[in-house]
């Protein structure tokens, strides 16, 4: 492991310069040690993703991207977390194994490249013998990402805007969506799609091996950016990866100070900060028939946001969407 990329770190493009290694946080709020806040059973992901056992989450702490929105604040943001060593690693991920995830799922684990390519190796090591996915923005640098290859088979990329005046203003992120697509074009090309079917009694489901999902976030009153995303997506992912178009965006009801709070308001005002609408649901149904993908997910439209996880909480997301097996605040 080349603990050196945590010096004077460029790990992402942010390129912030700073000496992770001797304690000091970057601009991901984070030094040279791993930190998690949540691991478990997740039902919320993509069928090919859950399968039959759910995804095994790990929820990283820390993040290169600052959405104003983000319903993972807590520990994208705030640091919550506690440090994760190689070897806790490894049993966070036996236990889910044996519990019976289908994949290992790293949530948002971009500014930590470097330690958990070192820490999946070790795991595989040791007796993981699952796929590992990994879930992020998809803000990462192509030289970074070249240290997962071979490692994560699974890739869970977001592509949130083609627009530089919403990344701007959302993500603190000017060049998101050059970052971004370059990112997921690497992807597809290093990870073409491979699946499996599986049974479970009489029950046969598809088990997703290799490949990517690209996901993209509705933002309310925002159609024609999603538009911009679908054109670049049919063109670019269309029959290589499979889409997956989200349309649960969801107010958080942020726990912060006032002056994060206004902060943060300010941000989520270029955007709608609502659920969303009946009609723009129908709306997006219409688009993606016109665009006729050959792989795309889309689910129904709720009002439902007991989903909203909270990560005070051991079990931070409600019992139907996941069965947790280790939180930062155990001893």
């Amino acid at each position: 492991m080349n603990l050196d990329l945590y010096k004077n770190c460029k790990q992402c493009p942010r390129s912030c310069g700073t000496n992770r290694l001797e304690g000091k946080s970057g601009f991901c709020k984070e030094d040279s040690s791993l930190r998690a806040a949540f691991a478990g059973l997740h039902f919320g992901e993509e069928p090919l993703v859950t399968v039959f056992g759910g995804s095994g989450t790990i929820f990283i702490t820390g993040c290169t991207l600052r959405c104003a929105f983000c319903q993972n604040y807590q520990i994208s943001q705030n640091g919550f977390g506690a440090e994760v060593s190689s070897e806790l690693f490894t049993k966070m991920c036996l236990d889910l194994q044996n519990k019976g995830a289908e994949n290992i799922n790293i949530v948002t684990g971009s500014h930590h490249i470097p330690l958990l390519a070192q820490f999946i190796k070790d795991a595989k090591n040791n007796g993981v013998t699952i796929p590992f996915c990994w879930n992020s923005s998809a803000y990462e640098s192509v030289e970074s990402l070249e240290l997962l290859k071979g490692l994560v088979t699974i890739w869970l990329p977001d592509l949130k805007t083609l627009d530089k005046e919403i990344s701007t203003k959302l993500f603190a992120a000017p060049d998101y969506p050059e970052v971004c697509t370059k990112a997921i074009e690497w992807m597809i090309k290093n990870n073409p799609i491979k699946i499996e079917e599986v049974k479970k009694g009489s029950e046969t489901k598809e088990k997703l091996m290799q490949g990517v999902i690209i996901r993209h976030l509705f933002l309310p009153g925002k159609f024609e950016q999603t538009a911009d995303v679908l054109s670049w997506l049919k063109e670019n992912a269309d029959t290589k990866a499979f889409i997956s178009l989200m349309n649960q965006y969801t107010p958080v009801p942020f726990a912060e100070d006032k002056t994060s709070l206004k902060k943060r308001m300010d941000s989520l005002s270029v955007i709608e900060n609502r659920l969303v609408s009946q009609t723009e649901d129908l709306d997006l149904q219409d688009l993606i028939e016109a665009f006729d993908f050959d792989y795309l997910f889309y689910q129904e439209l709720s009002d439902d946001t007991s989903w909203l996880p909270d990560f005070n909480n051991k079990m931070p997301f409600p019992n139907k969407l996941s069965v947790g097996t280790w939180h930062w605040k155990d001893k």
